[in-house]
């Protein structure tokens, strides 16, 4: 009977085969141990000479790292795994031998495992992040399915930039200029004039000579939008949400953060409310902390960001910041128009800004006005505008990084290592 590793379990007792790569082994006197992977998880097999042959047991010896084979034998509980089971080889085939494969057991540099992605992939480490990350995309389907959002699919192709912005990768569509997308959220906002709650979830593009370990070219985004939703109501909808997706990497990615040593304590904490500090407070708390040079009216950098959320154990929201250095189409506060109603949620343990959010403009003048102070294309940009001639509600909506939430849910140092082929200021291979 052929099965995964991840399925195994269900078969205690029984001789089954599964397919897979010799990810390492060691051997020992008259018994080889065979570290296996299926692409579904990692599950030692026991290969005994007295049980194997001699002949079988010698090639067993001899396998050779990610050689490609089907093992055959008995699942046997083993309380020292992990998995809470192992593999009592009987026979194995051998699929196709891997000669000299370049990521061994020992240490490598950074840029050589980056050139060898497509490789270092399959290695247990990585594996855990991506099995992370999955679980961060089903469990955001699982929240917005359940609670009434429809998926709406975002050009990646646009005509203009969503924030104004001149960080874009520049493309001839046929005669005309066209950008790659650095977010969805504009279309978004159309979507959401016509199906009140939505979410889209895709790849956006930034043109920032960065070269932090938070920053990538290409990366992707949920971003939800919602009418007849204010600020206040956004800020619920996120915390839930970004509760629930920890919660359920707790529930079902156990294997991996303990592979990745996480100190899953803290993710325990991570249930809604969150706290919040206003930009006002923000800037005195920091001055308190030694951050002299900071003033109002200036953004917050990742020491800043890092610096607040080092009085809290759980993500932490820092609201209205002032309209000068936050997107043309937030929504000023009613009772006091220089700040707006937005909110940029930090993550605990120095991984700073994982989600950025408003209320949107609603009123049709103020958004004309808006154009007209940010330079923006009338023609450009038209069909937004019309959203505020017909039918205009108050919306508001955020976006949350992917690769971010992956690095601190997983507890990674690097936003490389949370999106299996990154694209980073020097790196387009492979």
């Amino acid at each position: 009977m052929k099965t995964t590793i991840s399925e195994a379990a269900k078969h205690i007792g029984e001789e089954v085969t599964i397919g897979g790569w010799l990810s390492n082994k060691r051997s020992s006197g008259k018994i080889a141990f065979l570290q296996l992977r299926d692409g579904t998880g990692f599950m030692q097999g026991i290969v005994v000479k007295a049980d194997i042959g001699e002949e079988k047991f010698q090639e067993a010896k001899g396998l050779t790292q990610e050689t490609s084979l089907y093992v055959t034998g008995v699942i046997a509980e083993d309380t020292r795994s992990p998995l809470g089971y192992e593999m009592q080889v009987t026979g194995f085939e051998v699929i196709q031998e891997a000669v000299d494969y370049p990521i061994t057991p020992k240490e490598h540099g950074t840029e050589f495992l980056m050139d060898h992605r497509h490789l270092w992939l399959r290695s247990k480490r990585q594996h855990a992040v991506m099995k992370v990350r999955n679980e961060i995309i089903r469990a955001t389907y699982e929240f917005f399915n359940t609670n009434g959002y429809v998926k709406i699919d975002p050009p990646i192709l646009t005509g203009s930039s969503a924030e104004g912005s001149t960080e874009l990768f520049h493309t001839k569509y046929f005669e005309e200029d066209a950008y790659l997308s650095q977010s969805g959220q504009l279309y978004m906002e159309a979507a959401a004039m016509a199906f009140g709650r939505v979410f889209s979830f895709g790849p956006t593009f930034r043109a920032e000579k960065s070269k932090t370990r938070r920053h990538l070219i290409e990366f992707w985004m949920i971003e939800p939008e919602m009418a007849f939703m204010d600020h206040e109501d956004s800020l619920k909808v996120q915390e839930q949400y970004v509760s629930h997706v920890v919660q359920s990497v707790l529930d079902n990615c156990r294997i991996e953060l303990d592979t990745l040593g996480r100190d899953t304590e803290k993710l325990e904490k991570i249930k809604a409310p969150f706290p919040r500090i206003s930009y006002d407070d923000a800037v005195t708390l920091l001055k308190e902390k030694g951050f002299d040079d900071i003033e109002w009216g200036e953004d917050f950098g990742a020491p800043h960001e890092t610096a607040i959320a080092e009085a809290y154990d759980k993500p932490v929201f820092i609201t209205n910041y002032p309209a000068e250095i936050k997107a043309f189409y937030m929504k000023p506060d009613p009772e006091r128009p220089e700040v707006v109603l937005c909110a940029d949620m930090i993550a605990p343990e120095g991984y700073g800004e994982i989600i950025g959010g408003s209320q949107r403009i609603d009123d049709l003048e103020l958004m004309k006005q808006r154009y007209e102070e940010h330079g923006l294309s009338g023609d450009a940009y038209k069909w937004y505008l019309q959203l505020r001639e017909y039918g205009s509600v108050p919306h508001s909506g955020f976006g949350l990084g992917l690769e971010r939430t992956v690095a601190w849910i997983a507890g990674v140092e690097h936003v490389r290592e949370t999106i299996p082929f990154p694209r980073l200021l020097n790196r387009l291979y492979p």
